[in-house]
Parts: structure tokens; sequence; C-alpha cells
């Protein structure tokens, strides 16, 4: 310890070789010089070498004198040279810290009187650097290597270890190890001195008294944490995350919990108690008045699920962590020392599912419980704090109806309306509050009770109700207008049939007729998009590798989009299969990227991704409306022009659209909607005006099982789709049953042509009156599926009865999948879609005969 009240003593270095040291060989020079000079006067007469002796002792002279006045002014020194620097050298020489340096072979050029004294060497011992000092020591063999592998190498290290003192053992006799701190650092050569290579810088510096403070304020810390661990109170801090840092051993006894569970972080405030007293203590974190003490009495969870009351004494900190809790038992005994009624009523208000508020007559909240304080945030806490008026909490908009409530309930009005607001955020939230006065006004100025309820989720899924419901209706009425329209159209077609037999390709009416016929089938084409989006196109799924079918269908895509378009395709590795019409989901895959084609007029990028979805994962979602399961998601992102909220909304709608006339038919993505659903998939929307679109759909894993392995028919393509054959006439009877006169007219004509004998029926009824009357004399039944009085399924039921061999096609313009749903497994029939022409109507008789 250095006394402060001692006179300043200037210390001397022990080695100091910072300067150049002189040359012996100038000084030998000099002197052979001389020599030879006087050898040579010697050789020559007296007369001649005079003169030089006079000069060679004039110039000595000279030197002399000059020397003289030259170390009298100070431009030479005799003797050992003076620092340049005397103050920077007065610092190094006077530091409490031992300081050395060395050159880059090791030798000591310069250490100060600290560094001895620290060493304990004598005054006649030689100085050597710390590396060899304490190299001897087997304690300290890897920090001296370490200190002198980093002085070899120029780079700065510093290390701390403890020894004994030099000639006494470690720890023998009650004698304390002392702790050392050395370091390393290169230091260039100064220019002037002449010297090469880097110089080494040594510090070393003993800090045994720093070691022993820091262990006894360690020793006085273990003691306080292990009187608190055994205090008769819990206590526990927590971050402001919730996670708990420190969870004392009462408390862990009293919750049976795990301390190592506190002390690896995995504990939060979530596992000791419910989410709305947890963000009870949460919002008081944050309250204004930090470094207060407030208190109040909740219910603690225990690791069997069991629950605790509680006092919590709750400090709010000036620093980062959230809270320092401290817990007093109110339990049975405990209880009725407080007052069991205001412990109950304590515990029930925070318990409460609902946010519950107290406000006076101007509106300002006095008290809130736990769920409040969840629900609104730090903002909504009271205690300790200013009071804040219930209007803080919902939009301006709704203050005028929230007032009028308040008044209702301030003149004591028994009946008062809930309020729905919007809630105040960042997130928009929307609630319903309930108001009901209280009869006699307590001591403080507490004028009305204020229920909440927030109703967001609700509402959503109100919204979302009302767009399926929406969604569904404008199906079904499409389905409806693409039935009645494929009736129109298979007359249209089929008459076109009758029209072009009797006309040559050289007839002038001929183009006429095919233009209609063309323009049918493309009318066909957009009834079956209107049937894809009603979910009522007739399906073929198939277990499908969607690396697979992206791959191939991209040669495709990159046609469709053209040059300006890049096309990038980010596939899963080890995608789940699906169940799905191969056909179909193509179109799916076509639809998306020729919409983000046209989103994109001055070129861009698209980027198709698949990635498989987990149970967890869907959970993360945030879609409320698609269930927790395992998923394969194709997403198609694009860098076009994007959408707004509203354009989203009726995206799926079918003949929305935002192209311009003529460029589009607003069937795309309606259809695309519908083969998604009708999968059993989702699709969804991201998109943001000027941002681009993302386009995601989920697709459910497909898991096949034994018994689906077992029941699953094969054959039922082969009988759904028979080669047509050559040869279109045939013979038998026909019973062809068609409520719309035209379609009946046409395809009675085209089997009579066809050498069919044909007996025509309206209804269902009719056709069983027209089948007794031929005695059952009919080889095939052709029969719509949707008539009045009786259907085509009923139909079939009533003649297979007697008959149960009676081959029979249905027609319809709905999917074939739509009625037979109602059908038993094992009846067999053959299915022609509507609109169909002339050749397909005698190819699908042709073949149900003879099949």
């Amino acid at each position: 310890m250095t006394d402060i009240d001692a006179p300043m003593r200037y210390a001397e270095p022990i080695a100091d070789r910072a300067e150049r040291d002189g040359s012996v060989g100038l000084v030998v020079l000099l002197a052979l010089a001389l020599a030879v000079a006087a050898v040579g006067l010697a050789m020559v007469s007296r007369e001649m070498a005079e003169p030089f002796v006079l000069a060679i002792l004039a110039g000595l002279a000279v030197v002399g004198v000059f020397c003289l006045f030259a170390g009298a002014v100070g431009i030479l020194y005799f003797g050992q040279r003076h620092a340049r620097n005397d103050l920077t050298k007065a610092f190094v020489d006077n530091l409490p810290q031992g300081a050395l340096i060395a050159d880059a072979g090791g030798r000591v050029l310069y250490a100060n009187r600290s560094y001895r004294e620290l060493l304990g060497l004598d005054a006649e011992a030689a100085v050597p650097a710390p590396d060899r000092a304490f190299g001897g020591n087997p304690h300290l063999a890897e920090a001296i290597f370490r200190l002198a592998r980093a002085a070899q190498q120029g780079r700065r290290l510093k290390e701390e270890f403890r020894l004994p003192p030099p000639g006494e053992v470690e720890d023998e006799g009650g004698i304390a190890p002392r702790w050392f701190r050395i370091s390393v650092q290169p230091m260039p050569p100064e220019p002037a001195s002449g010297r090469k290579g880097a110089l080494t810088v040594w510090q070393v510096d003993e800090v045994t008294q720093d070691r022993a403070r820091e262990e006894t304020s360690f020793a006085k810390v273990q003691a306080a944490i292990d009187y608190l661990d055994n205090a008769p109170a819990g206590f526990f801090s927590a971050d402001e995350d919730g996670r708990i840092e420190y969870l004392n051993a009462t408390l862990a006894q009293w919750l049976r919990l795990d301390l190592s569970d506190a002390a690896s972080g995995r504990l939060s405030l979530g596992k000791i108690m419910s989410d709305d007293n947890a963000a009870l203590i949460a919002g008081a974190g944050r309250g204004e008045t930090q470094g207060g003490i407030r208190h109040f009495d909740i219910d603690l969870l225990k690791a069997d699920g069991t629950t605790m009351p509680v006092r919590v004494l709750h400090r709010l900190p000036r620093g980062h962590h959230l809270a320092h809790v401290l817990i007093l038992n109110r339990g049975p005994g405990e209880a009725e020392e407080a007052g069991a009624a205001e412990l109950r009523f304590a515990r029930l208000f925070h318990a409460a599912p609902i946010a519950i508020a107290t406000v006076d007559a101007d509106g300002m909240v006095s008290a809130t419980n736990a769920a409040f304080v969840r629900m609104f945030g730090a903002d909504a806490e009271t205690d300790g704090g200013d009071k804040r008026s219930l209007e803080r909490f919902v939009e301006p908009a709704d203050h005028q109806a929230l007032g009028k409530a308040l008044e209702a309930a301030t003149a004591g009005q028994g009946v008062i309306e809930p309020v729905d607001v919007t809630f105040t955020g960042t997130e928009e939230r929307s609630g319903r509050l309930y108001l009901s006065p209280i009869e006699h006004t307590l001591g403080d100025g507490e004028a009305a009770i204020a229920y909440a309820i927030d109703t967001t989720e609700q509402r959503a899924l109100e919204m979302q109700i009302a767009q399926s419901q929406k969604m569904q209706a404008v199906g079904q009425l499409a389905g409806g207008i693409a039935h009645d329209f494929n009736n129109m159209l298979t007359a249209i077609i089929g008459f076109s049939d009758f029209l072009l037999l009797n006309h040559r390709p050289t007839d002038p009416a001929f183009q006429d007729i095919m233009n209609i016929k063309q323009n049918a089938n493309r009318a066909a084409g957009l009834v079956r998009q209107l049937l894809a989006f009603s979910r009522q196109q007739t399906l073929r799924p198939q277990v499908l590798q969607l690396g697979d079918v992206l791959s191939e269908l991209s040669i495709l895509l990159g046609r469709l989009l053209g040059e300006n378009v890049e096309l990038s395709l980010d596939q899963a590795s080890d995608l789940w299969p699906v169940k799905a019409d191969l056909h179909q989901f193509e179109q799916v895959v076509i639809n998306l990227a020729v919409n983000a084609r046209d989103a994109m007029p001055g070129g861009g990028k698209l980027a198709i991704r698949t990635a498989n979805v987990s149970e967890p994962e869907s959970r993360e979602l945030g879609l409320s409306h698609i269930p927790p399961g395992e998923y394969v998601m194709i997403e198609v992102c694009d860098t076009g022009t994007g959408m707004s909220d509203e354009v989203k909304q009726k995206i799926f709608e079918p003949f929305f659209s935002t192209k311009e006339i003529g460029r589009g038919t607003g069937l795309g993505l309606s259809t695309v909607y519908g083969i998604i659903k009708q999968t059993g998939g989702y699709i969804f929307a991201e998109s943001e005006e000027g941002e681009g679109t993302v386009m995601r759909v989920f697709l459910p894993r497909y898991a096949e099982d034994a018994a689906e392995a077992e029941t699953e028919p094969e054959p039922a393509k082969a009988e759904r789709k028979p080669e047509k054959p050559k040869d279109l006439t045939g013979q038998g009877t026909v019973l062809l049953v068609e409520d719309e006169d035209a379609v009946r007219s046409f395809a009675a004509r085209a089997l009579g042509t066809r050498g069919y004998q044909v007996l025509e029926a309206s209804t269902g009824a009719e056709a069983l009156e027209v089948f007794e009357g031929h005695d059952g004399d009919v080889d095939l039944v052709v029969s719509d599926v949707v008539m009045p009085e009786m259907d085509g399924p009923t139909l079939m039921k009533e003649l297979r009865r007697d008959h149960p061999d009676l081959k029979i096609i249905f027609m319809s313009g709905y999917a074939e999948d739509a009625f037979r749903r109602n059908l038993t497994e094992n009846e067999h029939f053959m299915f022609l879609q509507k609109p169909f022409d002339l050749k397909q109507l005698a190819a699908a008789v042709k073949a149900a005969l003879e099949g």
C-alpha cells in the first residue's frame, strides 16, 4: 500500500538500455589514423613534418574547444545521455504496476522499480522478462506459454492467475496465495534508435487485495441469497418477457417446482399463474410509478394443477427487469387473519375471465382486474398511478355512444344497452362494453362497473361465415345457371351437327354453322368454369407428387409467361403426396401464373415455391378457418401491381375482374377457388398495392390406409370413358327420358338416324308408363338426372327393381359426383356430360349396348 501523505520521490529504473550504444570501432579507427600519421611524419625530415604536425595539433585543439562549448550548451553528452521525453519516462518509472520493455530477442531494455519489487528480486540480481521469471512454476505453465506465444506473434494478451509467494507452499500455514495480472502488447521501435524489429511491453500487477475484496463480497451475496431462499415468504424476479430469472426455494416448495427449471430459464409467469394474472404483473411493471410497491390477491398454480391463494407485493423496477415480486401465503390459516371476505373478493375479481373496471361519474377508471390489464396492456394500470379515462381505450368515433351509456349508468338506470366499440391500439380490435350502475356510491367515488369483452375473433368469424354463405349462394346460383345453359347448349350444338350434315364445306352457310358450333363450345367452356366454382364438376382424383407435376408444367409455364417474366421454381425435396385431379391441379397453377403475368405488364419475377406444413406449423399460420393438420403448400409469388383490400375481398367471385373489357372473363380465380375447395384444400391471397401478390394453396397431405387400398375401385375409369366405336350405327330399343323439349328432340332424332328405336318420355313417371307399356322390352335407358316429379336416380331404382340388369346412361349438366353420393355403391351406370354433340351421344349409346 502506498502512503499518499509521503513526499513524492522519483524512482530510478533498475535497467535502462533504451538509448543507442556507442561504437568502439570508431575509437579504434581514430587511433589507427593518428598512429599512421605519426609514422608517416617520422619518416620525413623535420622541416617537412613540422607544418603537418602543427596542422594536426591545431585541428585537434579546435575539436576539443568545440566539444567543450557543445557540452556546456547541451549539444554533446559525456557519459550516458538523458531520455528525450523526461515527463513520459518519469511517469513510467513511478507506475505502481511493474513495467518492462524487451526487444525481439527477449533482451530487457527497460524495467521500472515496481517490477523488481513485485517479483521480489535482489538489487544485484539480473532482471528477467515475465515469461522467464514465472516460467518455472508448473501451476502457471499454460498461462505463461500463452503470453510468450502472444509476445512472439505481436498480439495483445492479458492473463490473471494465482501462485504462492516464492519459497512458500500454497495454502500452508494459512498463507494466502498471491494473484497477478500480466499483460503483453507489441510496441514499434523508435525510428531514431536504429533498432530493427518490434519491441514487447510487459505489465505486471498484483491484484491479491482486489481478489480478496471480491471473494468477501461474493460470500456476503451468497449469504443473502441463502437467507432469501429460506425466508418465510416466496420471492421471484422476472424479466420483461415474463421469463422468471430467480425463484427462491420457499416459493418452489410451495408450488412443488424444480429450482433447476428457473435456473435454466425454462420457467415463465404463465407456468405459475393464469395468463390474466401474468398480464396484470406485466402491466404493473410498465407503469408510470416505477420504484413503487403495490399489492393484490391472486391464485398461483402449483405443478399438479391446483391453486394456491397468495398476496403479491409487487415492486415496480427502475432497471431492465420486469418485476420483483414478494409472495405471502394466504392459505386457510393466513386468510382468517387478513379477512376471508376481502380475500375471496380479490381472488374472484382477478380470476374473472371478463375484463372488469370501476369508473366514477366522469368516466375515470379507478380499479381494474387482471383480465382488463391483459386486454388493454400497461395503459390500463391505475394502482399507484394517475387515473385514466375509459374513453382512452376506445376510438374517438365511439366516444359519444360510450358517453351516453355512462350517463345512464351514473343516473342509476337498470337496463343499459351494450356499446359496440373499436379498441385503440396498433392492432385493429373490436369489443363490446357493458355498463351497470353502482346503487350506493362508494367512498372512492365509484359510480359504475364496466365489463369489456373482446369480439375481434367473433366478428372475424361472422365475416368469414357471411363470405362463405355468399360464395355458397353464388355457387348454387352458378350451378343452376350452368345446368340450364348446358341444356340449351346441347340443343344448339346438336342441331348445328344436323345442319352440318346437310351442308357441304363449300356451301356458303357451312362456315356460319361452324361459327355457331364453335361459339357454343366456347360457351360450354365457360359453363364448365362455373361448375368448377360451384364445386359441381366431375373430378378424377389420383395420388400426385407435386414436385414432378410442377417440373413438367414449368416448360408450358415458361411459354405462357413470355420473355419479360422470369420464372423460378423452389421445391422441397421431401414433399408429401396429395390426392387431386391432375388436370384440374394443372389448371389451378396455370390460372394463377397467367393472373400473375397479367399483373406485371412491364415484366417481373414469378416464383413458385412448395413446402410441407406440419400440424404445429398450421396452428401458427394465423388463419382461423383452416383446421390444424398436415398440408402441402404451393406458393405463387409475383412482383406485380398488387391489390387493394377491397379487391382482395372479391377476387374469387365469378365474373369479377380488374382487367380491361375483352381481356378476361372473371372466372379464372373463381375456377381455382372451386377446384381447391372441391379437393378439400384452402387458398389465401396476400397482397398490397405496389408490393406484388402472394397466392398460397394448402392441400391436405394424402396418407393411404389399408381399408382405402382394399375398397378403392379400379375399373371405374374404363366404364366411364369407353372407347368410341368407329361405326356409330346400331340396333335396339332406347327409352329417352328428358324434360327439356329441345334436348329430347335432338337426342331422339340423332338416335333414330343411327338405327335405334326411340321411346320418348318427358318425366320419370311417364317413363315408367312407357316402359310398362312395352312390357319391359327396352335395351337401354338414356335419362336426364334433374327432372320434375321423379329424378333420374329414383327412376333407376324403380326400373331395376324388376330388371336389375337394365343398362342406363345418365346425362346431366351437373357433375357425376353430385348425385353418385346418393346412390348405393353397387349401382353401375354410364354418364354423359352435357353439352354433348351427335357423335358423343351415338358413341355412348353404342358402347353401353355392346358393353
